[in-house]
């Protein structure tokens, strides 16, 4: 069974940083695409970023391109993102998805698998 279990979400002051990370277990497939979306409330969920085995690149949404960086540690099983000079727009419930292609995108649509959420509040 596929499970992934995101931590690290907390309530932060405009300009700070957190890192989130998303532990997967029973993920072993030799393509995938790992991705995290976050949904704030009365919004759709929105991908942030993504990674894709298929061409090895990591893709950002545009307006946390340069604050944000998803990284991987294969031997722990864990996907990070590192979130700096976070703003008050950055508030929502932030999600780790993955797929089985390797070409999953910044779709919630592409992704099968879904962790539970962590909340990321961002005060002003």
């Amino acid at each position: 069974e596929v499970q992934l279990v995101e931590s690290g979400g907390g309530l932060v002051q405009a300009g700070g940083s957190l890192r989130l990370s998303c532990v997967l277990s029973g993920f072993t497939f030799a393509d995938y695409a790992i991705a995290w979306f976050r949904q704030a409330p009365g919004k759709e969920r929105e991908g942030v970023s993504c990674y894709k085995s298929a061409d090895g690149v990591t893709y950002y949404q545009h307006s946390v391109q340069w604050r944000f960086t998803m990284s991987i540690d294969n031997a722990k099983n864990t996907v990070y993102l590192q979130m700096d000079s976070l703003k008050p727009e950055d508030t929502a419930v932030y999600y780790c998805a993955a797929e089985t292609t390797g070409w999953g995108a910044l779709a919630a649509r592409d992704y099968d698998y879904w962790g539970q959420g962590t909340q990321v509040t961002v005060s002003s």
